[in-house]
C-alpha cells in the first residue's frame, strides 16, 4: 500500500469516479441490513451503540446513499446526510426519495462543515469520514457539532488489518509486512486511500477535544457471515478484528 499525501482530496475524487460502481455492487447488500456495522454488517441491535435514537439530531458523517441514515429515520431519529462525494449522494437523493422521507442531504468536507455549534446529539459513520480524512481535523469537528453528553460513534479499519497485509503478494496474511507507524495514511491509484491511526492516538485526540471514550469493540465476522466487499478474506476476519468500532461521549462545555 503506498503513501499519500493528502486523503481527502483523493477520495472525493475516487467517490465521484466510483459511486455508480459501488453502489450498484454493493448497495444492495447494504440496503438489505441498512441498521447494521462493517462489511459484515454486524447488527445495530447486537451491538446497541448508538442508544436510542428517537427524537434525537443525528447527522451521518459520510453516508454515501444513505442507507443507513434512511433506517434510522424510520427509528424516530432526525437524520442529516453529509458526504463530501456529488455522486454517492446522487444515489443518496433516490433513496431518500424512494422511501419518502425528511432527510437533508449536504455535500460538503468532514473538517469544515456548514453546520452550526451544538446542533447535533449523535454523530456516527460506518467507515466514512473517519476512514476517509485526518482525524486531527474530523474529531474537533466533531466536538464542536456535538452538544454536551452527544454521541460519537465510529467504525474504522484496524491496524492490524494493514500491518498484515502483503504488497507483493497482494494478499492478506498472518504474517506483519509492513513497520508500526502510530499514524498511517495508506491506499493505492485504484482505491481509496485510508487514514488509520492507532489506539493510543484514538485516545490522545479523543481526550484533548472532550471526548470520554465509553467502548471499543473490535469486530470479528460472525459465524458464517458474507460480504460483498473485498476488505478482509472471511477464515483472517474469523480469527482478527478488520474493523472495530470507538463510542465517546462528549463533555459538557466549560461554564463561564
Amino acid at each position: 500500500m503506498a503513501e499519500a499525501v493528502d486523503p481527502e482530496f483523493h477520495n472525493r475524487a475516487f467517490w465521484d469516479g466510483d459511486a455508480d460502481g459501488y453502489q450498484a455492487a454493493h448497495g444492495h447488500a447494504l440496503a438489505a441490513a441498512p441498521v447494521a456495522w462493517g462489511v459484515w454488517r454486524v447488527p445495530e441491535a447486537t451491538l446497541g451503540v448508538l442508544g436510542d435514537v428517537a427524537d434525537r439530531d443525528v447527522l451521518e458523517y459520510g453516508c454515501g446513499a444513505a442507507q443507513f441514515g434512511v433506517a434510522l429515520t424510520g427509528l424516530g431519529a432526525r437524520v442529516v446526510g453529509l458526504d463530501l462525494s456529488e455522486g454517492q449522494l446522487g444515489h443518496a437523493r433516490t433513496r431518500v426519495e424512494a422511501a419518502a422521507t425528511r432527510l437533508p442531504l449536504v455535500c460538503a468536507s468532514a473538517t469544515a462543515t456548514p453546520f452550526a455549534d451544538a446542533s447535533f446529539d449523535v454523530v456516527f459513520c460506518d467507515h466514512g469520514a473517519m476512514s476517509f480524512c485526518d482525524p486531527a481535523r474530523t474529531v474537533p469537528e466533531c466536538a464542536r457539532l456535538l452538544r454536551d453528553g452527544g454521541r460519537l460513534v465510529f467504525l474504522v479499519g484496524t491496524q492490524l488489518l494493514y500491518l498484515t497485509w502483503d504488497d507483493q503478494g497482494f494478499r492478506q496474511t498472518r504474517r506483519l509486512h509492513a513497520p508500526w507507524q502510530a499514524r498511517r495514511v495508506a491506499g493505492s491509484d485504484l482505491g481509496t486511500v485510508d487514514v488509520i491511526w492507532s489506539h493510543g492516538e484514538w485516545i490522545r485526540v479523543l481526550r484533548a477535544h472532550d471526548f470520554v471514550v465509553d467502548d471499543l469493540i473490535e469486530v470479528l465476522a460472525p459465524d458464517g457471515a458474507t460480504t460483498t466487499h473485498d476488505f478482509a478474506p472471511y477464515r483472517w476476519a474469523r480469527r482478527w478484528p478488520a474493523e472495530e468500532i470507538w463510542c465517546a461521549t462528549r463533555r459538557p462545555r466549560a461554564t463561564r
